[in-house]
């Protein structure tokens, strides 16, 4: 058996656009339904949903019956002994691609890579699990370092002081902006597309681009994520779950019952 390829990060690589919808849902059928829509990945959320990775490997699984689509992870958290641990075990389960939240120096975005590594280029600790397929994958731990795939997220003031630097790291994929903490940072709490916040987004998409790293993204506007992929967005989520059933469910039964005396409006 062979080390599996990952055609994520083999995308990001060749700038080709990867659309992707946000999972949170944390049922494997209900991921799996999305699956089958076509996206080229979905992110299973673990940060702000209560999956941990035995349902993240469920999730995994189902989305493996669909090769178009590919399982991203994002951990809950990535720094110090329980992010190390954490990704030792995401990976051990055979996610690829990681995506880690409130990484604010280039030494946090550098730990990362090594956390994701084996020895001599790492520190992740060496064991005959899923992702190697039991063992059965003999060459895996001499493979597997060039195929697992680093996305972290700018999401704070001091992201973006040190965006340069953690864009720069050998080992980061990408750069993901997360735009409703980051507006919340910058004095804009609920309102993650204000002008100024616009206009922060175009200066953090040219700095991505100049450390030649993949920039990601998440917006449920159609307008807005289609300038977002003009200005150089090559991962980028256009819709989340929750949403989609939160909307699908209100709309049909304000068909039968009226619309709802109050409504809440998306910050994405």
């Amino acid at each position: 058996m062979q080390t599996p390829l990952n055609p994520f990060k083999k995308a990001l690589a060749d700038k080709r656009t990867q659309y992707g919808l946000w999972v949170s849902q944390m049922s494997p059928l209900s991921t799996e339904i999305c699956a089958g829509a076509g996206f080229d990945w979905l992110l299973l959320d673990a940060e702000h949903s209560p999956n941990d990775p035995l349902s993240i490997l469920q999730q995994a699984q189902a989305i493996a019956g669909y090769p178009g689509t590919h399982a991203v992870a994002r951990i809950p958290i990535g720094h110090g002994y329980v992010g190390q641990a954490l990704i030792k075990q995401y990976l051990d389960c055979g996610i690829q691609t990681l995506l880690v939240p409130m990484v604010d120096t280039a030494e946090q975005a550098r730990e990362l890579v090594r956390c994701m590594r084996y020895p001599p280029h790492g520190i992740r600790g060496m064991a005959a699990a899923r992702a190697s397929r039991w063992g059965r994958v003999a060459n895996y731990a001499n493979e597997a370092n060039d195929q697992v795939c680093l996305l972290v997220q700018a999401e704070t003031r001091e992201a973006i002081d040190n965006l340069d630097a953690i864009a720069a790291v050998d080992g980061v994929d990408g750069v993901f902006i997360g735009p409703s903490d980051l507006s919340a940072a910058f004095g804009h709490v609920g309102d993650p597309w204000h002008p100024e916040m616009q206009e922060l987004h175009v200066k953090t998409f040219k700095r991505i681009q100049a450390a030649g790293k993949a920039i990601g993204i998440l917006t449920l506007d159609e307008t807005l994520a289609r300038k977002h992929v003009e200005m150089g967005a090559t991962f980028i989520a256009v819709g989340t779950d929750s949403n989609i059933m939160v909307k699908g469910t209100s709309a049909l039964a304000a068909k039968f019952k009226g619309a709802p005396q109050a409504g809440q409006k998306s910050n994405y």
